[in-house]
């Protein structure tokens, strides 16, 4: 899918989600992913991706994720899945903690408490699936798309 995009959309910028064993990672360069997104990270996982060439956002769900990441550089981090990781209360509550790390909180995610993530420092986007979902995709239902798009960027 990733080649296809890229070969019918040069410009856009493609990145490869679910990147968890060096196969995945190879399948992703050679797809030419501008980026790549792990759902955990690893030691083994961590080490390959530091030697791809790639940006990476790195997926975490503990604090001892979180160090481990940023052992290897990582400021700019994944949490998944956040819902049950703790949710903006358990971002809120590391913030005194990692004052150098910021998060992109996915998994559980909604409309309705994307706002309570937005408003931390240390949160600098959201993801979810309410803006694209499996049906609106299938139906080609673009206009659903595009307008749950436009919601999600509205000041919360």
């Amino acid at each position: 899918m990733i080649t296809r995009i890229k070969t019918e959309l040069p410009d856009l910028i493609v990145g490869a989600g679910t990147v968890t064993n060096a196969d995945i990672l190879q399948q992703a360069i050679a797809a030419k992913a501008d980026f790549t997104i792990t759902p955990a990270v690893s030691e083994k996982l961590l080490t390959q991706l530091a030697q791809c060439g790639l940006p990476v956002l790195p997926g975490v769900s503990n604090t001892g994720e979180i160090l481990l990441a940023r052992e290897f550089g990582y400021q700019e981090l994944k949490l998944f899945p956040a819902a049950l990781s703790g949710g903006a209360k358990f971002l809120s509550s590391i913030s005194s903690i990692f004052q150098d790390i910021s998060f992109c909180p996915t998994g559980g995610v909604t409309a309705e408490n994307k706002a309570d993530y937005l408003s931390l420092d240390n949160v600098f986007a959201v993801g979810g699936t309410w803006v694209a979902s499996k049906d609106w995709v299938a139906t080609h239902n673009w206009q659903a798309i595009t307008g749950a798009c436009l919601a999600a960027n509205q000041p919360h």
